[in-house]
C-alpha cells in the first residue's frame, strides 16, 4: 500500500499558496485493507476513505470511462492494480495532476511542473471532452489564477469551444453550474469566468435561453465590482448592469440564494451604477460633515465661555473636577434650550445619527469607501 498527496494541494503548494484541504490517493489496496486499517468508507460511486484521526480523505486509485451523458456519465474501475500515472491520467489539467510521496518527492508524467511556470492551464488528455463539468472549472481557475498570470492553453480552449458547440453544457445540472459560478464569483477576477463563457457562445448555461446583453460592458463592470467588493452578491448583480430580461431568466434558471436574488432586484429597481453610488456616497458624506460642523458650532455657542479653554470638555472619557464641572454646566445649558431629553432631541443630532447609519450600511455593501 502506497499513499499520495495529489491534487490542488500540491499544485498550492508549489506555487507558494496557503494549502486548505489535502486529499490523498492509496495505490495497491482494497477496500477490505482501508477498513482493516481503521479508515472509515463514505461516498457512493466510488470508494473514498476518512482517515481515522486527520478525518482528510483518502481515495483507492482508480481509472473512469465514459458510459453516459453528462458530468455523471462515467463508470469507475478501482482495483490494487491501478497504478498512480493512470489515476494521475483521468485528472482535468496537468497542474492538478501532480502527486507527492511521503520523501516530498513530486511525481510529474504529464508536465504539471512546467505548465506551473509558464503560468498555462492545460488539459491531460482528450478524455478532457467527456466531462463537461470541466470547462466550467477550467474557467473558473482562470478567474482564481488570474492574478498569477495564468492563461488558458490554446488548444484546451479549443477542445471547451467543441464541448460548447457540441451542446454538452446543456447537460450539467442548475446546481452544479451555480456551485462552479458561485465559486468563479469569490476568486480575484470573476470577469474572466463570466467573460469566457460569452465567448466560447456558452451563456446559454447560465441563462437557459439566448439573452442580449452587452458582455463586454458587463466584464467591465464586474471588474469594477471586484476591485471595490469582495461580495459576491453585489458582484453579481452588478454583472447583470439591471437588465430586467438577464435577471428574471437568471432566477429562474438557476439556485440563486435568497441574497443574490435580492441583491438582483435591488439593481434592477434603484438603476444605479457605480458612479450613481458614489455620488450619492459623496454628498451623503458632505452632508454629514456640515451637521457635524454644525452641531460643534451649537455646542460651542451654549459652553459658557469660562468653561471652553479646558481642553477636554469634549471627551466623555476625560475625569477630573473641572472637567466635570464644566461638563455639568454644559449640559444644564443645553437641556435649557432644548427641553429635558437635551442635546438627543436636537434635529441635527438625530440627522447626524440617521446618516451615520446610512454610511455605516453602505460601506458594508462595499459601495462607498473613504
Amino acid at each position: 500500500m502506497e499513499i499520495f498527496l495529489v491534487g490542488g494541494a500540491v499544485r498550492d503548494a508549489l506555487l507558494g499558496l496557503p494549502v486548505h484541504d489535502r486529499d490523498y490517493v492509496v495505490v495497491g489496496a482494497s477496500i477490505e485493507a482501508m477498513l482493516a486499517a481503521g479508515f472509515r468508507q463514505v461516498g457512493r460511486e466510488f470508494p473514498v476513505f476518512l482517515h481515522p484521526d486527520s478525518g482528510e480523505e483518502y481515495a483507492l486509485a482508480r481509472t473512469e470511462r465514459k458510459a453516459g451523458r453528462g458530468h455523471r456519465g462515467f463508470a469507475f474501475a478501482f482495483s490494487p492494480n491501478v497504478s498512480l500515472q493512470e489515476d494521475l491520467r483521468r485528472r482535468d489539467l496537468t497542474v492538478n495532476a501532480m502527486a507527492q510521496d511521503s520523501a516530498g518527492n513530486i511525481i510529474d508524467p504529464y508536465g504539471g511542473q512546467a505548465d506551473l511556470a509558464a503560468r498555462r492551464l492545460r488539459h491531460v488528455s482528450e478524455a478532457f471532452i467527456e466531462d463537461p463539468l470541466r470547462v466550467l472549472r477550467l474557467l473558473r481557475f482562470a478567474a482564481r489564477f488570474a492574478e498569477l498570470g495564468f492563461e488558458i492553453a490554446e488548444e484546451t480552449w479549443n477542445l471547451c469551444c467543441q464541448m460548447a458547440q457540441a451542446g454538452e453544457l446543456a447537460e450539467l445540472t442548475a446546481e452544479r453550474v451555480w456551485q462552479e459560478s458561485e465559486k468563479a464569483l469569490q476568486s480575484a477576477a470573476p470577469q474572466r469566468y463570466f467573460q469566457g463563457l460569452a465567448d466560447m457562445n456558452a451563456m446559454n448555461v447560465l441563462t437557459g435561453t439566448a439573452i442580449a446583453h452587452d458582455w463586454n460592458k458587463a466584464a467591465a463592470a464586474l471588474t469594477a465590482a471586484a476591485a471595490r467588493t469582495s461580495n459576491p452578491a453585489a458582484r453579481f448583480a452588478l454583472w447583470t448592469q439591471g437588465n430586467a430580461e438577464l435577471i428574471a431568466a437568471l432566477k429562474q434558471q438557476l439556485p440563486l440564494p435568497k441574497i443574490y436574488s435580492q441583491w438582483l432586484e435591488r439593481l434592477q429597481n434603484i438603476g444605479h451604477d457605480f458612479a450613481a453610488w458614489n455620488n450619492s456616497g459623496r454628498k451623503a458624506l458632505a452632508t454629514l460633515k456640515s451637521l457635524r460642523r454644525l452641531a460643534r458650532q451649537w455646542l460651542s455657542a451654549r459652553i459658557p465661555a469660562s468653561d471652553r479653554r479646558c481642553p477636554n470638555i469634549a471627551n466623555p472619557h476625560h475625569r477630573g473636577a473641572k472637567c466635570d464641572a464644566a461638563r455639568r454646566r454644559c449640559q444644564t445649558s443645553c437641556r435649557a434650550g432644548l427641553g429635558r431629553r437635551g442635546i438627543r432631541q436636537s434635529p441635527a443630532s438625530r440627522a447626524n445619527s440617521n446618516l451615520g447609519k446610512i454610511l455605516k450600511c453602505c460601506g458594508k455593501q462595499g459601495f462607498i469607501h473613504f
